[in-house]
């Protein structure tokens, strides 16, 4: 990527995210943008339900209420709670990231949606917006999310920060500005106040506050909004100034990327969000699949196999730091966990990733199984391999070996989860938070038929517990 310093570039890339966020409307969204964004929404309000059991998000809601903060307008999804918006925000965005179940953007593997979503319907409910206004504003925000992800330098990930929460925080409050049709100035303002409030490093991952990262995006993200609604200034120049969030926190950017492509093309239509299969991280997901296949294929029990290999690129393990985890949260970011619970378990789904579940025994005996090593660069670019590339070699005790290689896994955009599979997705997330199946269908139908939805808070309702 090359960098792109400040004080030579003729674009002024915040007042161009301004124009955009300022300016588009949903008659301007692609009919095939609209249904992949229906379909992804889907799954995070799904997240949403079972994320709000996972314990940091009991935790969240604990503070809230001894801040006094447990009655409001806004909807905790998964509860009985109603929050301040900023408030149902956080909780909301901590929720559907708490699984590590959400979208990816592989590009700069940053989960765009939490964010957005959470500020989106806490503003939206109370406001009394439409299903319409949702989907246009969702669009915007993930749009920025993604391409100012992309267009800083890969420093920024490399450094340790979490792209999820530093550039999430700019989709959260473009979205929640398009909401409001607030003008460019404000939302010039807003992106001012996002760009400070940025933050998330990926030292976390594998605890409760990488989760924490996507509640905050969504908080900041809406705050930063309400604030430059009100009047409150910022830096005209957050994004792309000589000591703006791109150089500050990456050491340069390419603005070619993100100045005029703005929706041109939207990044649901190319190169596409993939959705996730398995609760963990996305890295691991092209071997996890592959190796179902090869277990159910061949009929492979953990006690046959001597040995299990698996190759990917060197940058992987970078992320996939837990080799011998010890808790759920861990077992989310570790290959050797997520192997060994497809070969023990033939799955690897909410209720795998738990404490218990990584110290059985039989698990334990599997990931001493696990290989993990990485092919060369060199290797990369001779074959053309994609950043996950994983290759699995199992060998077997009586002595046969069976390898496969593996690009991408169910969910990816060349092989996406269709609405069907979306919707089942969803049904094992209720199921996993025990919420009423009838109102989780009744919630399926209202979100596929979003543009129809007259007012938001008539979905929030089916959110709510009593």
């Amino acid at each position: 990527m090359t960098a792109t310093n400040a004080a030579t570039t003729d674009a002024c890339i915040t007042e161009y995210v301004a124009q955009f966020s300022h300016t588009t409307r949903f008659e301007d969204i692609p009919p095939d943008v609209l249904r992949l964004a229906k379909k992804t929404i889907l799954d995070c309000v799904g997240l949403a339900l079972a994320g709000a059991q996972s314990d940091g998000s009991v935790i969240v809601r604990r503070h809230l209420e001894e801040m006094g903060c447990a009655s409001g307008t806004a909807t905790v999804f998964g509860t009985a709670m109603r929050a301040p918006p900023r408030f149902a925000a956080l909780a909301n965005g901590n929720a559907m990231h708490a699984d590590d179940f959400d979208d990816t953007y592989h590009p700069s593997r940053i989960h765009p949606s939490a964010a957005v979503v959470a500020a989106l319907f806490a503003d939206a409910e109370r406001s009394e917006l439409t299903g319409r206004d949702i989907l246009t504003a969702y669009n915007v925000g993930v749009e920025v999310s993604c391409k100012v992800s992309q267009a800083i330098d890969g420093q920024h990930y490399q450094r340790g920060y979490h792209s999820t929460g530093t550039c999430g925080t700019f989709g959260a409050a473009a979205a929640v500005c398009n909401l409001r049709r607030l003008p460019v100035s404000s939302i010039v303002a807003a992106l001012g106040i996002a760009g400070s409030s940025a933050s998330g490093l990926r030292e976390n991952f594998g605890t409760m506050v990488k989760p924490l990262h996507a509640g905050r995006a969504a908080e900041n993200g809406y705050v930063a909004a309400s604030l430059a609604a009100l009047g409150f200034t910022a830096s005209p120049t957050v994004l792309e100034g000589v000591r703006g969030f791109f150089m500050a926190a990456g050491g340069g950017y390419d603005a070619q990327i993100i100045n005029g492509r703005l929706g041109e093309p939207w990044t649901f239509a190319a190169p596409g969000i993939g959705i996730k299969p398995f609760p963990s991280g996305a890295l691991t997901h092209p071997a996890m699949w592959k190796l179902k296949e090869l277990v159910i294929e061949h009929d492979i029990r953990p006690e046959q196999v001597r040995r299990l290999g698996i190759r990917t690129n060197r940058l992987l393990p970078e992320n996939l730091t837990y080799h011998s985890p010890v808790t759920g949260l861990g077992g989310k970011f570790s290959m050797e966990f997520c192997l060994a619970s497809i070969l023990v378990l033939r799955k690897a789904g909410l209720a795998e990733f738990t404490d218990a579940t990584v110290n059985r025994a039989d698990i334990r005996a599997a990931i001493a199984k696990v290989a993990y090593t990485s092919y060369t660069d060199e290797e990369a670019a001779t074959h053309a391999y994609t950043r996950l590339t994983s290759f699995i070699e199992i060998e077997l005790t009586d002595g046969r070996k069976i390898s496969a290689r593996a690009d991408t896994a169910k969910g990816d955009p060349a092989n996406p989860m269709s609405e069907d599979d979306v919707a089942g997705k969803f049904r094992e997330c209720a199921a996993f938070a025990q919420w009423p199946a009838a109102r989780g269908e009744k919630i399926i139908e209202a979100v596929l038929n979003l543009e129809n939805v007259a007012k938001v808070s008539e979905l929030t309702a089916l959110l709510r517990s009593a």
